[in-house]
């Protein structure tokens, strides 16, 4: 018997013992909690198989195939050199599996008085992704599934893309547990209220290291899209912006000086704006000090321990910067951690098994990418569309 099938054997025993459990009478519900991230190389050899599986992604590149897959070619061979080089920073691999693993557990931990709980951690780009997670959960054998997305802010390119994957593995697995899939959850009270905590608490550190003299700008940093993925109907832009204003009041100081910015353009067509290279450059001429906070990533992986904590940090020096700061992402912050309890609480107790923060939809109609205007993403129930303009 190898490995896999081992392990796989225990599981089928775990989820037969569960079983027994059921038949046995009074349990605590038997609930799988799938977190879903972007994934990353485990080792250098990883990183071009890995990149090639972002970019042949038809909501990354969207161009038909055969065509997406000599572009996703040639862009990977053009920038593995450059990404190896990153990770090589990072000891040769990302370290995104390990901290939402830690992420996983935490959240069990936080469920665990009420439900007889497992965290599932599914990657979209690498290991382990979308198959081998659904074949585990189908084993475990849960009463029931929620899909609790890594990202706050929804995005066909990112939560989207997740739950497509998840789905057609789900259904390949066989797993037909009721499901709960929280959409975003960019203005929850409780992720607002645990990231405005770190963020404040960054900027009065910076303070505190500044002249008084010098003002502090904050650079609220996200991923960026492309132009045309937002026009299109894309609500990503809406929802960080959205967050931002929602973690600026939640911080309570008077007149701060902050702005909204995107990082990390891989492809040469217009991505949306400012860049976080214009607003150090801007920030430069005003000589102003900067703490740029990573408002879209909610673990810390190449895009910031290497783009944001190197590469930015040393053109904010060539721009003249006076001193650049930077928040840490959430990874583990008990905060954090108990906002995603209890977003898990809120999709449970929903009857919509498309569920939003809130319950409905959050965004406004010409957001004709979201999912509740998509019937696709529900997996079990009903979906009701109701929008706020």
């Amino acid at each position: 018997m190898d490995v896999m099938t081992a392990a796989q054997a225990a599981a089928e025993a775990e989820r037969k013992a569960g079983g027994r459990a059921r038949k046995a009478g009074a349990r605590k519900p038997r609930l799988a909690v799938v977190l879903f991230n972007l994934g990353g190389p485990d080792k250098p050899e990883s990183v071009r198989p890995f990149l090639y599986n972002l970019f042949v992604d038809p909501a990354i590149i969207r161009v038909p195939a055969p065509f997406r897959q000599l572009l996703a070619a040639l862009i990977t061979w053009r920038r593995t050199p450059i990404a190896a080089e990153n990770y090589a920073v990072l000891g040769g691999k990302s370290p995104l599996l390990e901290l939402t693993e830690a992420q996983a557990a935490a959240l069990a931990a936080a469920l665990s008085d009420e439900l007889d709980v497992k965290v599932f951690v599914c990657m979209r780009y690498w290991h382990p992704m979308s198959d081998e997670v659904a074949r585990a959960v189908r084993a475990w054998g849960p009463d029931e599934v929620v899909l609790l997305p890594l990202y706050p802010q929804f995005s066909t390119t990112t939560t989207g893309s997740s739950l497509d994957a998840w789905r057609e593995a789900a259904t390949r697995a066989g797993l037909v547990a009721p499901t709960r899939t929280l959409c975003c959850y960019h203005s929850d009270p409780g992720f607002v209220a645990a990231t405005a905590a770190m963020v404040r608490e960054s900027y009065l550190k910076a303070r505190a290291e500044l002249d008084p003299a010098i003002s502090l700008r904050v650079l609220f940093s996200a991923h960026g899209l492309p132009e045309s993925i937002v026009q299109k109907g894309d609500p990503y832009q809406w929802q960080v912006e959205k967050t931002v204003a929602a973690v600026v009041e939640a911080m309570g100081i008077p007149g701060l000086d902050h702005v909204v910015c995107y990082q990390s353009r891989v492809t040469p067509q217009k991505w949306i704006g400012p860049s976080t290279e214009e607003e150090l450059k801007r920030a430069g001429a005003d000589k102003v000090a900067v703490l740029v906070v990573p408002i879209a990533f909610v673990s810390e992986h190449s895009e910031t321990l290497v783009e944001l904590d190197i590469e930015y940090r040393e053109e904010a020096a060539e721009f003249g910067v006076p001193a650049y700061f930077r928040s840490p992402a959430q990874n583990s912050d008990p905060g954090f951690i108990a906002a995603l309890a209890d977003l898990v609480r809120h999709a449970r107790a929903g009857e919509r098994s498309l569920c939003s923060f809130r319950g409905p939809r959050t965004c406004p109609r010409s957001a004709k990418d979201c999912p509740h205007a998509r019937r696709g993403y529900a997996t079990a129930g009903r979906v009701m569309a109701e929008a706020e303009d």
